[in-house]
């Protein structure tokens, strides 16, 4: 591939979220800031959104890291379609036994969490991809945050998701779930400084030099991915792979823009419309 070529150590655009190679803008650490801080001090249920490809991935590994030492963490990356598929996935990760029916189960995590609050490291459930839980699970979550002591929260919950779980904890059923939610958080898109830092950070923590990019060829990537991550990701991919193939020693503006027109989603634009984004 083009390594070599660049002086790269590894692919510096992976679609796979690397959390050796954060780079922290401000929606992102800001997200973290609020979920950490929510948990600290036991506020009990905490959202955060943010639209395709803006980081909800690299969000949720960096909150598993930073959450594993003082909280016990149950993390949860795919949904549950029903009421006892999500009991029993948090059952499993408390280490309460499988063979419990379930009318017993929802006490034995109970058990377990009180028993987790007595080691002083209360639970924590991550839950990522909110936005396609059915009604009754999301009942069932906001069920969950009730379980407490006179002084404390027995399970907090951190729920991730995309911009329909806004639309969908805007309904007037969800309202005693949208109520319990202490805190709030959304991922943005990058502006152009963070998408310039962040192509120059990426490039960088590869070894190369971040004058492969040019700070025009920079803008131009930022206003065809509308400051998204993961489109810069795949424009950037594309335009080093073109410059390789004309065996150029820096991204050429006709790589950035062939890497725009092969790219579905990417914002087809002008010129002038990159000048003014």
């Amino acid at each position: 591939m083009y390594l070599a070529h660049f002086g790269l150590n590894a692919a510096p655009f992976s679609l796979t979220p690397d959390t050796r190679c954060f780079f922290g803008v401000r929606s992102h650490v800001d997200a973290i800031n609020t979920c950490m801080s929510a948990m600290e001090m036991g506020e009990g249920l905490v959202k955060v959104t943010g639209e395709v490809g803006t980081g909800k991935t690299m969000v949720c590994r960096l909150l598993v890291n930073a959450l594993t030492d003082a909280f016990t963490l149950v993390f949860l990356p795919n949904p549950a379609n029903t009421v006892a598929s999500l009991h029993r996935m948090i059952a499993d990760e408390l280490g309460v036994d499988g063979a419990l029916s379930q009318d017993k189960l929802l006490g034995a995590i109970q058990h377990a969490a009180i028993e987790s609050a007595r080691q002083e490291k209360p639970v924590v459930i991550l839950c990522d991809e909110a936005q396609t839980l059915p009604d009754d699970v999301l009942e069932a979550i906001r069920l969950l945050g009730n379980l407490e002591t006179e002084q404390q929260k027995l399970i907090q919950l951190i729920m991730l998701g995309q911009p329909e779980l806004d639309e969908r904890l805007s309904q007037h059923n969800m309202r005693q779930l949208l109520q319990r939610i202490s805190f709030s958080a959304r991922l943005a898109p990058l502006t152009f400084a963070e998408a310039s830092a962040y192509i120059d950070h990426r490039i960088r923590e590869q070894g190369a030099s971040t004058r492969l990019f040019s700070v025009w060829a920079k803008r131009r990537i930022w206003v065809a991915s509308h400051g998204i991550p993961r489109l810069m990701h795949q424009l950037c991919h594309k335009a080093l792979l073109l410059s390789f193939g004309k065996g150029q020693k820096k991204v050429s503006s006709r790589a950035v823009r062939l890497a725009i027109k092969d790219t579905p989603l990417a914002k087809q634009h002008t010129m002038l419309q990159a000048m003014w984004g």
